[in-house]
């Protein structure tokens, strides 16, 4: 199947399978599984922070963050179409009691400024406590401007806020950018990371921070299910991803400029964005559903949307691209 839905979707290869059987193991709850601890420390050093925490998910890893930063009662500012608030559950206000200030995003992902700044509490007993400031590098595939990333954390630390960069895709924005990732990560308190998405592992994401930070999200990460034992079995895959898979992104996000560039010459379809490894487009309402039919009897996997979302990834190849193509066209030139 050529599967577009998602840059999750990825299988693992038979060398990172190779790395994960062959992974030297511990236990990582009681802190000794080796192959843990040297993926934790790579990154860390990588990213240019003092300590990194491995997480067995994206979600639970950005969740510890929030709850190691801010207590009950406080509140943290991100966008509305950050993943943070949008789409995991709710969790820092379910299960951190943390109040979310969503404000809209810029057409660009970026937060506008001022309204930054009018969303900062007052030192007051009637306000939740203003104390984290959150962005997401790639935010729908876009590379935050480096210069805003450096205004927005000027202008939060001077009112006292903490910052976090969910940095799922952040190799996609270093790749793209030209940018390390140290550079990417400096302005960040905390930055989280995921494995399992471009990089191309079946699991796993990394909290990096400073030592006092990272110790407390050890704690919420217990809290939160997330000890686990020999957990070096998917380290072992992310180290395999950091030493292989980083800058064949490049080649993503050549494929998602070859499919915006396709899509664009349907006369059906109105390309709404492309930035790195995501193509946003528009198809008419009543084909959504059939269309989406259509390319699954021709093992092509969509989620198919007024406005849909194509994910490019390491398991689609450049010939994939073109065969989804042809199909869309196929399947609108029945008349």
């Amino acid at each position: 199947m050529i599967d577009l839905r998602s840059d999750t979707v990825t299988r693992p290869d038979q060398p990172m399978l190779a790395a994960m059987s062959t992974a030297e193991l511990g236990d990582d709850v009681w802190g000794d599984d080796p192959t843990v601890l040297r993926l934790q420390a790579v990154l860390a050093e990588r990213a240019g922070k003092e300590a990194g925490l491995f997480f067995p998910t994206g979600t639970q890893c950005n969740l510890a963050a929030l709850m190691a930063h801010c207590a009950r009662g406080d509140e943290y500012i991100v966008g509305q179409l950050a993943h943070t608030y949008k789409y995991e559950g709710g969790g820092a206000a379910v299960l951190g009691s943390i109040q979310p200030q969503p404000l809209e995003n810029a057409v660009d992902g970026t937060l506008p400024l001022d309204k930054v700044a009018a969303a900062i509490k007052p030192i007051d007993d009637h306000f939740a406590r203003t104390r984290l400031f959150a962005l997401e590098n790639t935010i729908g595939g876009k590379v935050l401007p480096a210069d805003y990333v450096a205004r927005a954390v000027e202008l939060v630390r001077q009112r006292g806020l903490a910052t976090h960069l969910d940095g799922a895709r952040v190799f996609n924005a270093a790749v793209a950018s030209g940018q390390s990732l140290a550079a990417l990560c400096a302005p960040f308190d905390s930055v989280s990371i995921c494995f399992s998405k471009g990089l191309g592992a079946p699991v796993g994401s990394v909290l990096l921070g400073s030592q006092a930070l990272i110790g407390a999200a050890h704690r919420w990460r217990k809290v939160l299910g997330g000890g686990m034992r020999q957990s070096g079995v998917l380290a072992a895959a992310c180290l395999y991803a950091l030493d292989h898979n980083v800058e064949r992104l490049a080649d993503d996000h050549a494929n998602a400029q070859l499919l915006a560039d396709g899509l664009a010459q349907i006369d059906q379809v109105t390309v709404q964005s492309h930035a790195t490894n995501m193509v946003f487009a528009q198809f008419p309402q009543e084909h959504c559903a059939p269309l989406e039919a259509w390319l699954k009897e021709r093992g092509i996997l969509t989620q198919m949307l007024y406005a849909s979302r194509f994910a490019t990834h390491k398991d689609v190849s450049r010939a994939d691209i073109d065969t989804f193509l042809s199909a869309v066209k196929a399947y609108f030139a029945r008349g």
